[in-house]
């Protein structure tokens, strides 16, 4: 029975008939009821995109009118940056809004890649939050050991609390970086004493 169902319908089981689907109660049974049953569940999987999966993770589609000239220098600037233009948009839109909610936030391109930073301190947030943590959770000691206004320290902590998950990710590879550059000194420092 598994066999000839298989033959039938490719995944196995035929599709559940719905009640009164709409466009199936007036087909009469045989290959046309299949193809109908086929089809209905396609519809229903089709619907399904309106899913929370997809909202999260299909992007939404946005279309604006730019000024004069704006076009040009995006591209100007993809090309330089190696990124396509819309990727490069969709960036500064996204930077834009975080720095409009976080004004003391400014974004940086660097070895590790593009970074939230503090505003002219040369600090980046993570390194600001893993001094918060090394200091007891206490902005006042981590503002005196990084010699930074608290206001400074305050902001970080604020977009720390929009972008967590973010900034935890990026201290952990500074922890990961810090850990494999001390293995590499202490092997070069075996190797000099061979």
């Amino acid at each position: 029975m598994r066999a000839e169902a298989s033959k039938k319908f490719p995944y196995g089981a035929p599709p559940p008939t719905p009640a009164r689907a709409p466009g199936i109660a007036s087909f009469r049974s045989g290959p046309t009821l299949h193809l109908a049953q086929d089809a209905f569940c396609l519809v229903s999987v089709v619907a399904q995109c309106g899913t929370s999966w997809y909202a999260h993770f299909v992007s939404d589609h946005y279309t604006l009118r730019l000024p004069p000239g704006t076009r040009a220098r995006l591209a100007q600037y993809a090309r330089r940056s190696g990124l396509p233009e819309r990727a490069l948009a969709q960036r500064y839109l996204d930077e834009g809004l975080r720095h409009d909610a976080h004004p003391l936030i400014q974004f940086l391109d660097g070895p590790s890649g593009r970074r939230a930073s503090m505003v002219g301190s040369g600090l980046d947030v993570w390194e600001v939050i893993a001094t918060v943590r090394d200091n007891d959770g206490s902005p006042e000691e981590a503002a005196t050991y990084l010699q930074i206004p608290l206001g400074l320290v305050q902001a970080a902590v604020a977009y720390y609390g929009d972008y967590r998950n973010e900034i935890d990710q990026e201290i952990e590879l500074n922890e990961a970086e810090y850990q494999r550059g001390l293995e590499a000194a202490a092997a070069g420092e075996r190797a000099l004493r061979e």
